[in-house]
């Protein structure tokens, strides 16, 4: 399927009372009920109110009229594109990247291409791990599109295995350099929590009591620490002991000092509006400074540093200026 299709079906008397994801199966066979699933979970399935469905176990009356909205499929397999990397580090097994903010890691739909995995698919040659599937080639983890900073890629098997072990063992250190609203109080502390995908909007993450099994959030803890007070805002250093999806956005917006720009899990203070528009700073202000991981084939101890980009630079020389308000 090439561009994205509606279906429209009305569950008919035979299946009242059957569960969602159930009728929808029967009713449109093109589809597996995991699929379904998955486009429930999404937002893709909608009622005759426009309402959204996520629980696929909700049961269905007869006559419900139901709208499924099917994304175009994705390309299977990334293609090769001459696009600029920044390469800290590469030897044969591994790479490092300074990734620029607004750059995607890799294709998923609605970036089918222009992502990292394109640009080090040319970079490489093709040599990269196959672990990550066609799609996420040497991908051993990733960073939202508006953060910057460094990644580790892996081109062999082997190498991906042994740095996957690091992740899962939280023994690799990672340090991100953030500019958050406000003053955080105490300067320093540890946020500890349960994260999983949020019910009311499935492309956010949100914090969960952890014993809420149905939802299965993941245990995640970030260690901050306040470098330098700002105006309306302050710098911060956050260190993460897990490496869970936007785990600092929804972390430090948790304890009420969002990511400065970051409209997902914050809404900036107004005295910070002017000092974005007047610098057209349009991203969360997040930066992933320190990479260090033990080397999968030397098991020489390896730590990387990324200074921070033009505009964060910018950003935080603009709030170094004392004001009066």
């Amino acid at each position: 399927m090439s561009t994205a299709a509606t279906v429209n079906v009305t569950v008919p008397e035979a299946m009242a009372g059957w569960r969602v994801d159930r009728a929808l199966a029967a009713l449109i066979p093109t589809l597996s009920r995991e699929r379904i699933k998955a486009l429930i979970g999404s937002g893709q399935v909608s009622g005759a109110s426009g309402a959204h469905p996520r629980d696929p176990a909700r049961k269905v009356a007869a006559g419900d009229a139901l709208t499924v909205v099917v994304p175009a499929a994705v390309p299977a397999e990334a293609a090769a594109q001459d696009i600029p990397l920044r390469i800290v580090f590469e030897d044969d097994h591994l790479l490092v990247v300074d990734k620029p903010a607004g750059l995607v890691v890799h294709p998923a739909a609605g970036n089918l291409d222009g992502t990292m995995v394109n640009a080090l698919l040319h970079h490489c040659a093709g040599r990269l791990s196959g672990i990550g599937g066609v799609a996420r080639p040497g991908i051993v983890h990733r960073i939202d599109k508006d953060t910057s900073g460094l990644l580790v890629v892996a081109k062999t098997d082997p190498a991906h295995e042994a740095l996957s072990r690091q992740f899962a063992a939280h023994s690799v250190e990672r340090m991100y350099t953030a500019v958050v609203a406000g003053h955080p109080a105490p300067p320093a502390g540890t946020i500890r929590s349960h994260l999983a995908r949020s019910d009311a909007n499935r492309q956010k993450m949100a914090i969960v009591a952890a014993k809420d099994t149905e939802r299965r959030g993941k245990h995640a803890v970030t260690h901050y620490r306040t470098v330098t007070a700002l105006a309306h805002a302050s710098k911060v250093e956050c260190r993460l002991e897990t490496g869970r999806t936007h785990q600092i956005r929804v972390h430090m917006a948790s304890i009420g000092h969002a990511l400065v720009g970051d409209a997902t899990y914050g809404r900036t203070p107004a005295a910070l509006r002017p000092v974005l528009a007047e610098l057209g700073f349009a991203r969360q202000a997040l930066h992933a400074a320190t990479l260090g991981f033990i080397h999968p084939a030397t098991k020489e101890k390896l730590s990387f540093q990324s200074p921070l980009p033009a505009d964060i630079v910018d950003l935080i020389g603009r709030l170094s200026v004392p004001t009066t308000a």
